[in-house]
């Protein structure tokens, strides 16, 4: 497994007072929110990376509560949501800007750069700074820690979604196109929760089914 580092970051930090780092977490989810985490990195923190960090997606999901925890710990740190209803008015790009904004608002401080995981820029027209980086998830640390507290807070609430609707497994799937949740959308139909827009084609596949 690779481990992030702070080298990227460190180089910022030499014309840049604070870093905040951002990753997004479901955008390719057929239900619930995209959510954007932010990181702050700064001279006070591009020191010691917590012990297990690394790319969420690399990181058992038993184990991704504490690490996050620790990474909570480390780094200043917010995560902003765009709701499916908001991502049906306005589309995905819209809603991944909105959840970004209200993630890294209230962390503003002194001369700041955005460090955005990726090559696509969905941050256009903000008044600050961006440089993108393909593989940042993996690479840098603190794009590390914004897309595993992300993670951990959006699968929280697929979790609280699940309680309310039990029989499309998003404790387990968290929104994403698994066998079981398609096959329980075309059953019993779309949620409140459902990007609906999305479900046009698996909709059409259940009615020819039944």
């Amino acid at each position: 497994m690779t481990s992030p580092s702070l080298e990227l970051e460190r180089k910022l930090l030499e014309r840049y007072d604070r870093v905040i780092c951002l990753d997004e977490v479901g955008r390719g989810s057929l239900a619930g929110p995209v959510a954007v985490g932010a990181a702050v990195i700064s001279a006070a923190t591009a020191s010691a990376i917590p012990k297990g960090l690394r790319d969420s997606k690399q990181i058992i999901e038993s184990k991704r509560d504490d690490i996050a925890e620790l990474s909570k710990a480390w780094v200043q740190n917010n995560v902003g949501f765009a709701s499916s209803d908001f991502i049906e008015s306005d589309g995905i790009s819209r809603a991944l800007a909105k959840a970004a904004v209200a993630a890294f608002e209230p962390l503003l401080s002194g001369k700041t750069i955005i460090l955005l995981d990726g090559s696509q820029n969905w941050l256009k027209g903000i008044d600050i700074e961006v440089v993108m980086q393909v593989k940042a998830d993996r690479d840098c640390a603190g794009v590390s820690a914004a897309a595993l507290i992300a993670k951990v807070s959006r699968d929280q609430l697929m979790r609280e979604y699940h309680m309310e609707y039990p029989l499309y497994g998003w404790a387990s799937n968290k929104g994403y196109a698994s066998e079981s949740h398609i096959q329980a959308i075309q059953s019993l139909g779309a949620t409140r929760h459902h990007r609906h827009s999305w479900l046009t084609k698996i909709l059409a596949e259940g009615q020819a089914l039944f």
